[in-house]
C-alpha cells in the first residue's frame, strides 16, 4: 500500500476548474494517506452539488497559483473535517512532522464548540512520526493503557519504533522492510533484543489498519505475561 495516493487533478465543472482539496490533494502535498478514496474531493464555493463528489465549501486561505488544488492549510481543515480521524491524523502529522504547517496554526482556525472533534485530532499529532503507521499505533497503545516510548535506543540494537511497559518491543514494518538486506537486518536486531532481555513483536499495515484489536489483544497477553514469563 502506498503512502502517497496518486488522484486526478482538478476537476472540471461548467465553470471551470473544482480545485481538489482534502485526500484529495494529498497526493499534490506528499501527504501520508490511510486508503483509497475514489470519489475525487474539491473545493466548489457555491456548494452546487455533483454525483459522485464530495463537495468542501469553505476557504481560509486564497488558492496557490495553480488553480486545480487549495493551499496546504485548507487541505488539511478539510480532512480534519471529512476523515475519520486516522485518516486525517496521518495527513496533518505528515504536513506537521515536515515542518510545513503548524498545529498551533491549525487549532488556531478551529475554534467553538463545532470543531471539537478536528481540535481533538490534533491533540494526536507529535513533532516526529517516522512513516505513516506509526502515530496511529501509538495512539491505540496509548488509548489501550500501555506505557509506551516511541524511537527508544538500546544497547547493541539501535532505534526501536516502540517500548511498551519497558520491555516489550514493537516495530511497524512497512515496504522497505522487506528487502532482503533489511529481513537480515531486521532478524539481527531481534535476536540482540532477545538477548537483552526484551520481547519483539512486529506489525504490517494490514495488522494496523484492518486487524488493530488482534494486534491489542496480542500485545496485552504479553505484557500481562511480563518480561521473565515462561512458556
Amino acid at each position: 500500500m502506498s503512502q502517497v495516493l496518486q488522484h486526478p487533478v482538478g476537476l472540471a465543472s461548467h465553470h471551470g476548474v473544482d480545485p481538489l482539496t482534502c485526500v484529495s490533494a494529498a497526493s499534490r502535498y506528499r501527504l501520508w494517506c490511510l486508503r483509497e478514496h475514489p470519489e475525487p474531493h474539491i473545493y466548489r464555493g457555491n456548494g452546487v452539488p455533483q454525483a459522485g463528489v464530495v463537495l468542501h465549501r469553505k476557504l481560509i486561505l486564497p488558492r496557490p497559483p495553480t488553480p486545480d488544488v487549495v493551499a496546504l492549510a485548507d487541505v488539511l481543515l478539510h480532512a480534519l473535517h471529512c476523515l475519520p480521524r486516522f485518516e486525517a491524523l496521518s495527513m496533518v502529522q505528515c504536513a506537521v512532522g515536515r515542518g510545513d504547517i503548524s498545529s498551533t496554526f491549525l487549532r488556531a482556525r478551529l475554534p467553538g464548540n463545532r470543531n471539537g472533534k478536528a481540535r481533538a485530532v490534533l491533540d494526536l499529532v507529535r513533532p516526529r512520526a517516522d512513516s505513516l503507521l506509526e502515530p496511529i499505533v501509538r495512539v491505540l497503545f496509548e488509548e489501550a493503557g500501555f506505557a509506551t516510548e516511541c524511537y527508544v535506543q538500546l544497547p547493541g540494537v539501535g532505534e526501536v519504533d516502540f517500548l511498551v511497559e519497558g520491555f516489550l518491543v514493537v516495530e511497524i514494518d512497512g515496504a522497505t522492510h522487506f528487502r532482503p538486506a533489511d529481513i537480515k537486518k531486521d532478524r539481527r536486531r531481534d535476536n540482540v533484543s532477545v538477548v537483552g532481555n526484551f520481547v519483539v513483536l512486529r506489525y504490517f499495515y494490514d495488522d494496523v489498519v484492518y486487524h488493530p484489536d488482534e494486534m491489542l489483544q496480542q500485545v496485552a497477553a504479553v505484557v500481562a505475561r511480563g518480561r521473565n514469563w515462561q512458556p
